[in-house]
């Protein structure tokens, strides 16, 4: 009896024939093998060695890193007593402009954002646009911090005039420290760098690069000037996960009125149960007559109330309970009620006020909801 088969293999599919022979033998031949190759892709990671063309592409971003780096370390040496003074300017500041055009106007609205995240307000002005008015963003006693590699960028150097009838403080980050920029700037920071990452000394990069973290250096010492803390930048970042951890409070997040999940110092093994399923917070408060906090059940108490195959069926809230539950007021941050929680095995907090009265009840699923941790 033949009986024909699709074996699959790798890298190809085969054909083949199967012989059975009389008296329980068998016999396996490939008779008219046909097989179709199936295309394999390289994994990712291969080992396989890099062709000219590879190495070659991994040497040239080796190089433009070198040069990068090498380009912000030498920026330690031009932190000098002028860096000092516009920090400290910057510091008395209530609002800054930063202006620039091409690569270097991109740069200063990175600048201008990492500013305004820290609570010094600030705006970047195109300096082609600042000549058609936008120069009425700019105030008597303003900073502006003007940015230009070589210093003689047209749209600034015609805005220069404008700036010092203004009477504003002019900050200039250039790297030709001869340039028209620098000579009537009150303060100057040189960006000058050796070489650009571009072979062919074309495209701005090493230069942009040290620019960057220039500004990035003068709003982290003006950071630590301020005396900046968490709560602080997070009152810029709402939305964010730090704001999330740092702006979010009990009282925001906790259940209250109805939905208290509470029980008389009486109540019975059924209405605890009741209780406990209907508020769906696995746990019900214990009060007393005049709804004060005496205890706390939680379905962990039940299970071993249960395990220790007892007849529990007159068993009072009062005799289940855990005195002394662990409270928080409802205007801490939801952060330290996950601490609490932590530190102490356990899923929700009491939420009281500051004569013990209950207000509410916060637990672990909620506060995790909100995206606080």
């Amino acid at each position: 009896m033949l009986t024909k088969y699709k074996v699959a293999a790798l890298p190809c599919l085969i054909n083949c024939v199967i012989i059975k022979l009389p008296y329980g033998n068998e016999l396996i031949e490939l008779k008219g093998l046909n097989w179709s190759p199936i295309k394999m892709r390289a994994l990712k990671g291969s080992s396989k060695k890099p062709d000219a063309q590879a190495q070659s592409i991994i040497e040239t971003a080796c190089r433009v890193l070198s040069i990068e780096s090498q380009a912000i370390a030498e920026l330690k040496s031009k932190i000098d007593s002028q860096f000092v003074e516009i920090v400290r300017h910057l510091s008395k500041c209530e609002h800054i402009v930063i202006t620039g055009v091409g690569k270097s106007g991109l740069i200063g609205k990175k600048i201008a954002s990492t500013f305004s995240s820290i609570g010094l307000p600030s705006l970047f002005v195109h300096a082609a646009e600042a000549s058609h008015g936008d120069l009425g963003m700019i105030s008597k006693g303003d900073m502006v911090i003007a940015i230009s590699n070589s210093g003689e960028t047209e749209e600034i150097v015609k805005l220069l005039p404008v700036f010092n009838r203004i009477d504003c403080t002019l900050v200039g980050m250039t790297g030709n420290m001869q340039s028209s920029l620098a000579k009537r700037s009150d303060y100057v920071l040189d960006i000058s760098v050796k070489e650009e990452a571009c072979s062919k000394d074309l495209v701005p990069t090493a230069s942009t690069t040290a620019t960057l973290a220039m500004g990035d250096a003068l709003a982290m010492a003006l950071m630590e000037l301020r005396g900046v803390q968490e709560e602080d930048f997070a009152l810029n970042h709402p939305g964010g996960s730090l704001g999330r951890k740092l702006l979010t409070l009990v009282d925001d997040l906790m259940h209250f009125g109805e939905d208290i999940p509470r029980v008389k110092e009486n109540a019975d093994i059924y209405q605890v149960l009741k209780e406990i399923s209907h508020k769906r917070l696995g746990t019900t408060l214990v009060v007393g007559d005049q709804d004060q906090l005496l205890g706390i059940i939680t379905d962990g108490d039940l299970r071993r109330l249960i395990e220790k195959k007892k007849d529990i069926s007159q068993t009072r809230a009062k005799e289940m309970m855990a005195s002394h539950p662990k409270t928080i007021l409802k205007d801490t941050l939801a952060a330290k009620a996950v601490r609490i929680m932590q530190d102490h095995s356990i899923t929700s907090l009491v939420v009281v006020n500051d004569d013990q009265k209950i207000e509410g009840i916060i637990h672990l699923h909620d506060i995790l909801k909100a995206g606080v941790v």
